[in-house]
């Protein structure tokens, strides 16, 4: 898609990418990587970066693709981008294992209160080991799988061999895009009907106008009291004050938080800073983890996130359908 008077792909980075991507680029792919509060040149086509602003966006009267380095779409982008509906938006899914893994062990951890007996053990007490501390036996038990996607889909995958039934919520239930390990799949609006039913709830869906507070007081008082809620989507799907008050009731058994309400905006403030305005951290059947599924640094992830990003600009430079196309209208 490069522009009429050049061969090569202009795209701009808003911020520093994937270190090595340039050995990974194709001759026609020039990028170029500015700050934050730079402004790309008007011969842009490509702009990479997740919140770019009206005024990056109008001073590129050539820019045709916008590609957010990583899953989802920022709600403000989204509101944004819905007046440049001739951008072509993408993402990436480049640490979609790491999510799935991290998924799995809170969801394990949680069920095997694996922290709470990890701590006593450390202060020589073995009673935890010959009381009833409410374990879960994973196999024979249902697994509802909130958002099938590059995420949701692995974590399906894992509670099927886990022995787990699997049943699977995702906008378009759509028989020709059957995910292996998940025996049902349903529309959002089923959930009344597949809640009560559920022994453990993973949320994997994108955080839109619709699935905000999806999970709230209501949608949580129809999980069994035993049941297990794991989040690694965005902490605003799950209503805030709903979940923490289910889980201090004993109104369901136990999450496994990696998403969050409240993050730290410094690095000074990243050792003083709690998850939520409530106290979650005071509550045994918890286990929480600091937003860590995306892996956050990795030196590997970082790999792969070059990998998948100069994938879908050489796919640009050759005029190839670019993967990871996202609806923007419908937030991902």
């Amino acid at each position: 898609m490069a522009n009429e008077h050049s061969q090569t792909l202009q795209a701009y980075a808003l911020s520093p990418v994937a270190p090595g991507i340039t050995n990974l680029l194709d001759r026609a792919v020039a990028l170029t990587t500015g700050n934050p509060g730079n402004s790309p040149g008007p011969d842009t086509e490509v702009l990479i970066g997740g919140r770019p602003t009206r005024n990056h966006l109008e001073a590129c009267p050539n820019l045709r693709v916008l590609i957010i380095p990583y899953a989802g779409v920022p709600e403000k982008t989204r509101e944004l981008l819905l007046d440049f509906p001739w951008i072509s938006v993408h993402n990436l899914h480049h640490n979609a294992a790491a999510a799935a893994e991290l998924a799995t062990a809170l969801l394990l951890a949680a069920g095997k209160r694996i922290v709470p007996a990890d701590r006593s053990l450390r202060g020589g007490d073995w009673s935890i080991r010959y009381a009833d501390a409410g374990d879960v036996q994973f196999a024979g038990k249902t697994a509802l799988v909130l958002g099938l996607g590059a995420i949701g889909s692995r974590v399906a995958r894992v509670c099927a061999s886990l022995g787990m039934h699997v049943v699977g919520v995702r906008r378009h239930p759509d028989k020709s895009h059957a995910v292996n390990g998940v025996a049902e799949t349903h529309p959002v609006a089923a959930l009344d009907t597949l809640l009560p039913a559920s022994d453990a709830v993973v949320v994997a869906l994108p955080l839109t106008p619709e699935t905000r507070g999806l999970l709230g007081a209501r949608e949580l008082a129809f999980l069994p009291r035993h049941a297990i809620l794991v989040n690694v989507a965005r902490g605003a799907v799950v209503d805030e004050e709903a979940l923490f008050e289910a889980l201090a009731r004993g109104q369901i058994g136990a999450a496994g938080i990696d998403v969050w309400y409240s993050y730290p905006r410094t690095e000074a403030a990243c050792k003083e800073t709690f998850p939520s305005r409530f106290p979650f951290h005071h509550l045994d059947n918890v286990v929480l983890s600091p937003h860590r599924g995306g892996g956050f640094n990795r030196p590997d992830l970082e790999r792969l996130r070059a990998e998948r990003l100069a994938h879908l600009l050489n796919a640009a430079a050759r005029g190839e359908p670019i993967p990871n196309r996202v609806d923007v209208g419908a937030g991902y």
